[in-house]
């Protein structure tokens, strides 16, 4: 699975494709941040980054696209151009038909480092470890992105196999329910076969 990793935001969006499966290494494919002036209207910063997250999805080809779930903090402003450049990043994905996954930073947080309160070092310390890079991906937004990649690999497997086992499961009730009514039909049978056989003795 190769997957790309996103992490919005105006001034600097963080992009990471990596490739693995869950149980594996995973190995990093691209990595690099997307960069706008804030003297630029908003309109035109959020045009630049769909531009470059294109450029991305068709020159790497990802199977999937992560992005950082946003979340209300102190200041608003932030928090409106990170959701604004999280919502281009959906749209692009979609456009190509690739599927979305959005991850929490307490969940990325925790995937890769094992502590849903670990800080940007710590992240960024163990991406550089799991995808043995030669060294530290800077800025923290690039190592965001690796890290919401590696965290989709890892858990992204878990969620399918579920979804894989919960969408077979009606068809697992519905042969149990067949099999069952067969069952049921054959004691029938047999019952009425040995009641004729009793009334043909009888006689």
């Amino acid at each position: 699975m190769r997957v790309l990793g996103v992490d919005p935001g105006l001034t600097r969006c963080g992009l990471g494709v990596v490739e693995g499966t869950p149980g594996r290494p995973p190995t990093m494919v691209a990595v690099g941040v997307i960069r706008t002036p804030a003297e630029l209207d908003v309109a035109k910063r959020l045009v630049q980054i769909e531009a470059h997250l294109e450029e991305w999805i068709i020159e790497h080809r990802p199977d999937a696209v992560a992005i950082e779930r946003v979340f209300a903090q102190a200041n608003v402003r932030t928090v409106m151009g990170t959701a604004q450049a999280s919502g281009v990043a959906m749209v692009v994905a979609a456009r190509r038909g690739l599927p979305v996954a959005l991850h929490t930073p307490s969940e990325v947080k925790a995937a890769v480092t094992g502590s849903g309160r670990a800080d940007k070092e710590q992240v960024t310390t163990m991406v550089t470890r799991i995808l043995k890079l030669p060294e530290r991906p800077t800025p923290a937004d690039a190592a965001d992105a690796l890290a919401l990649a590696i965290c989709h690999i890892w858990r992204g497997g878990v969620t399918s196999r579920l979804q894989e086992a919960a969408a077979s499961r009606p068809n697992l009730e519905a042969l149990a329910q067949a099999q069952s009514r067969l069952q049921v039909a054959r004691l029938k049978a047999a019952v009425e076969a040995q009641a004729g056989a009793a009334q043909k003795g009888r006689r």
